[in-house]
């Protein structure tokens, strides 16, 4: 995962961001941030009471009307920077926006960076870095499970979690130091067996907590699911019923699919992209060779393979693996073979139920023991460090090495609430926020 750029301005710059969707609207939100937001909203208009909305007529530096405003004002420390914030509800239109932004520009205020606000928010202690991603999940979820999850993130969870995994560290590392700088003073007995067994016991609720944070990621970033098998089969023609549109080409000529298609379903509220493949099969066409070669690689990539063969053909072989369904096309015309689920495009046969089988087998493959509140490549990485020096830890043979690991695990779990490295750590996390956030 790359950097993000570094920031262009200062933390003492007044900031201003559309924080609606972009393109014509009835109503567009503007966010301004910063120790001259009171000065700004002065330039521009007559400033409500804080925290109460009021229409307001909006003038530039000439005294020239803008637009009608909702207005609404929110001196620092309480708004979600919390420095000195407003909002200005305007009109959605194109002009209307670019005359308040002009007006913007003219009394101080310079264009946000990506996840500027969230970040400022962050550094004023608002909110921790794991409830900063959890804004930003919550702001690109698309499916329902992605909002429950992303939720759960934002109420701080994960954040008590890792605080209670750092406090146990904090003590481990503490016992062993005590064991090393005063082995002759007369410790408890069984003091050396009971900080290896809670070193052990953290050890696998961690373990525990990477397993449901790997399906937590799926969940996070969606599934795929690939539809594959011999030319002609009809694997343009499910797709495009899956999807409910035409959005492959479909000809009973073979090989007509020569690069992947795909599409995003929504799926029992998960989000799955379905890909529709080239046919496979051994070709002298050297356009078609590249399709099955970038099929195969796309089966190996696939968390689920709709293997598609023909009612009333002998199925073409595909290379072993988990996550795989047998699905027979052209049901109308022939009887499916026994454990393969029968459909036809035609009549509509059996669609409904494949969406079921398929919803089923996308709940299976995000589903977790415990909640998974940590879901990002970074807590993962994360995770695995610390679980990695752990382990280390029990293994160690001379008490110093022991304590060494354990300094090295209580390191690796502080990067995920960023409190080390956290120039490079802030950069990555809001780097992938929209601007208005």
């Amino acid at each position: 995962m790359s950097s993000a750029p570094a920031q262009r301005g200062r933390a003492s710059d007044t900031i201003f961001a559309l924080a609606s969707g972009v393109g014509r609207s009835a109503i567009a939100v503007l966010r301004l941030s910063g120790p001259r937001t009171r000065a700004i909203l002065d330039s521009l208009c007559d400033v409500p009471a804080p925290r109460h909305a009021g229409l307001r007529a909006l003038r530039d530096h000439a005294g020239r009307l803008l637009d009608q405003a909702l207005v609404l004002w929110f001196p620092g420390p309480g708004s979600y920077t919390g420095e000195d914030s407003a909002e200005l509800q305007v009109h959605g239109g194109r002009a209307v926006l670019q005359a308040v932004t002009s007006a913007l520009l003219h009394a101080g205020a310079r264009p946000a960076d990506a996840g500027e606000f969230t970040r400022r928010a962050f550094l004023a202690g608002r909110m921790s870095l794991l409830e900063a991603e959890a804004v930003a999940d919550l702001s690109a979820s698309e499916t329902e499970a992605q909002r429950i999850q992303a939720l759960r993130q934002l109420g701080g969870g994960a954040g008590a979690l890792v605080e209670v995994w750092s406090g146990q560290l904090t003590r481990c590392l503490a016992l062993q130091e005590a064991l090393i700088d005063f082995p002759d003073d007369n410790l408890p007995a069984g003091v050396e067996q009971e900080n290896a067994a809670e070193i052990a016991q953290l050890l696998r609720e961690i373990e525990a907590q990477i397993t449901a944070s790997a399906a937590g990621a799926k969940l996070r970033g969606g599934l795929t699911f690939v539809i594959a098998g011999p030319p002609n089969v009809g694997k343009s023609s499910l797709f495009n019923a899956l999807a409910g549109r035409d959005a492959a080409i479909v000809s009973p000529r073979p090989g007509t699919t020569r690069d992947s298609l795909e599409l995003q379903l929504d799926l029992c509220g998960i989000l799955v992209t379905l890909v529709d493949t080239a046919g496979l099969r051994e070709t002298a066409d050297e356009i078609e060779a590249e399709g099955v070669r970038r099929t195969r690689d796309r089966l190996r990539q696939a968390d689920l393979v709709i293997a598609l063969s023909e009612a009333g053909v002998t199925p073409a072989t595909l290379p072993e693996r988990a996550g795989l369904i047998s699905v027979a096309s052209k049901c109308d015309l022939a009887a499916a073979p026994a454990g393969t689920h029968g459909v036809s495009t035609r009549t509509g046969q059996g669609l409904s139920e494949l969406l079921a089988l398929l919803g089923g087998h996308a709940r299976d493959l995000v589903r977790s023991e415990q909640d998974p509140l940590l879901s990002h490549a970074r807590h993962l990485a994360a995770l695995r460090d610390t679980r990695d020096a752990l382990q280390a830890a029990l293994d160690a043979e001379q008490p110093e090495l022991r304590a060494e690991d354990l300094r090295l695990a209580r390191t690796s779990l502080a990067r995920l609430t960023g409190e080390v490295d956290v120039d490079a750590v802030l950069d990555v996390v809001f780097g992938a926020f929209c601007i208005g956030k």
